[in-house]
């Protein structure tokens, strides 16, 4: 067993309370031991949302566990239909109710009976599932759910809308600028002449899903969450999706010339390449921005990139086919969908990495020591310690990450956003040089700390004389190779003609 302090998914129940009070007027109930409902904490602090957090503990104690929890349950249930009168109320058990193994769906049958809404349970396995599948689950199962509802009353609409029209799928709670990237989304939409027919779960009514079928087509814009329910509604309604991110100049293209080719195969005649071009050109700063002297500047230099498998791939390919900059490695923690990310990626960078451990992801980025990591908070950290710059492009993510003004990722006025986050996480690096130019730090003793603070070698004076001379944001490096050098030849004190024969061995 491996104690983790740090998980970039979270487990299964975050996933399900995350749709769950993404949707309007819908309630859930976790099953779990106190302690557990730290979600309600995580979404009003991160995402300062000035709504109640629609969740409810019924908490696993004692009593509970020796005499079982239908009853509590069940009461807790028809307490809040009662004071709440939420469309839904949705059961989520977490790992310790799992191992009661008590019948939550015989539970939500029996307080169906008095509940004047709907009630349902998270139907995920809390042991095979992260966050981020139970999220995709979830959403999928509540779709499902309404849909057969509306088949059963006889109120599913017939037939699709006049004119184009789109579902937006996967926009969630505490999800990575998804606010930001949805009102861009229905910009560009508006721009196409393409109706939004729902966007869900963010702000949707559950009554509202049965008009789900009248969309022309679904965009999934998040590959973490809205797939499985974009393929249900393809396979029941041969609804065809969407499913490229438009993160990028070129991606929001191909994005854009895969909804005309759907469009057109059902009957509509649009064309899209006019107004690419004029987003490209006039529109978003990416592409003036590629060619400027600060990105040529940039070419060549390396960079590491880890996050889920959405914002790693496409900040993968804008870094490498956008601005030339050299993709050491690119990452992602979302194990279950791998064979994806590597195709994706495999072309754009010199080794991929796909694991949860963030102790590994730490020491991939120490040895490659690049210029710039773009990744999530654990990266951010692990950048700080060792003094190299970090763009944060993915969740997990902190309260910094969910800011008021408008920053998207996504369309064209996103490709402004990513070419602010690739410029400013590479120049920011040289701060320290800046300071040590014109003045700024209170002694010019200054070693820069590189992974560690500790260092069993000893500098003469001559030697740390010459180190102060580097440049700050590389400083760290140059004694770290320095070190390594004279460890590997069981040198105990470094001295000027070491460093330069450090420094000779490297080539540089």
């Amino acid at each position: 067993m491996k104690l983790a302090y740090w998980m970039y998914a979270g487990p299964a129940h975050i996933g399900t309370l995350r749709v769950s009070s993404s949707f309007k007027n819908v309630h859930a109930i976790m099953h779990a031991p106190i302690g557990d409902d730290y979600f309600n904490v995580m979404r009003s602090m991160l995402e300062r949302d000035r709504n109640f957090t629609p969740v409810t503990i019924s908490s696993v104690d004692r009593t509970v566990l020796a005499r079982g929890s239908q009853e509590k349950v069940v009461n807790n249930i028809t307490r809040k239909d009662e004071e709440e009168r939420p469309d839904l109320i949705v059961l989520t058990p977490t790992c310790t109710s799992s191992i009661l193994q008590e019948d939550l769906q015989n539970f939500v049958e029996r307080a169906q009976i008095e509940a004047k809404g709907d009630v349902m349970l998270a139907d995920v396995n809390h042991y095979r599932v992260n966050e981020l599948q139970a999220a995709d689950r979830t959403l999928e199962q509540i779709i499902q759910f309404y849909i057969a509802k509306a088949r059963k009353k006889g109120e599913l609409p017939e037939g699709k809308t006049e004119k184009p029209s789109v579902n937006i799928i996967g926009i969630s709670s505490l999800g990575f600028h998804n606010q930001h990237d949805c009102t861009e989304l229905k910009r560009l939409m508006a721009d196409l002449g393409i109706e939004v027919n729902e966007v869900i779960p963010e702000g949707a009514s559950v009554h509202n899903l049965k008009n789900l079928p009248r969309a022309w087509f679904n965009l999934v814009p998040y590959r973490e969450i809205g797939l499985m329910a974009a393929r249900y509604l393809e396979q029941e309604f041969g609804t065809p999706y969407v499913g490229i991110t438009p993160m990028g100049v070129v991606e929001t293209a191909r994005c854009l010339r895969k909804i005309q080719q759907i469009l057109n195969d059902q009957g509509a005649d649009v064309n899209y390449e006019e107004y690419i071009d004029n987003q490209t050109l006039y529109v978003s700063q990416a592409a003036w921005f590629s060619r400027s002297i600060d990105c040529q500047n940039l070419t060549g230099k390396k960079a590491v990139v880890f996050g889920d498998n959405t914002h790693a791939a496409a900040m993968t390919k804008i870094l490498t086919r956008e601005m030339g900059i050299h993709v050491v490695c690119a990452g992602t923690y979302c194990k279950y969908d791998a064979d994806w990310f590597k195709e994706q990626v495999s072309e754009y960078c010199d080794e991929v990495l796909v694991s949860d451990d963030n102790g590994e992801i730490g020491d991939m980025i120490a040895r490659i020591e690049p210029s710039a990591i773009f990744g999530t908070q654990m990266e951010r950290h692990v950048g700080k310690r060792l003094s190299i710059p970090c763009g944060v492009i993915a969740a997990p993510i902190h309260i910094q990450d969910f800011p008021i003004g408008y920053k998207p990722f996504l369309g064209y006025e996103g490709t402004n956003q990513v070419a602010d986050l690739v410029y400013n996480s590479f120049t920011l690096g040289m701060e320290d040089h800046l300071l040590e130019i014109f003045g700024g730090h209170d002694t010019k003793e200054v070693i820069h700390k590189g992974i560690s603070a500790d260092s069993d070698l000893n500098w003469d004076k001559e030697a740390k004389a010459e180190l102060n001379k580097v440049p700050g944001f590389v400083r760290g490096k140059v004694k770290r190779n320095t070190e390594k050098f004279a460890r590997d030849r069981a040198i105990s004190e470094i001295t000027l003609e070491v460093m330069y024969a450090a420094k000779e061995s490297v080539g540089a």
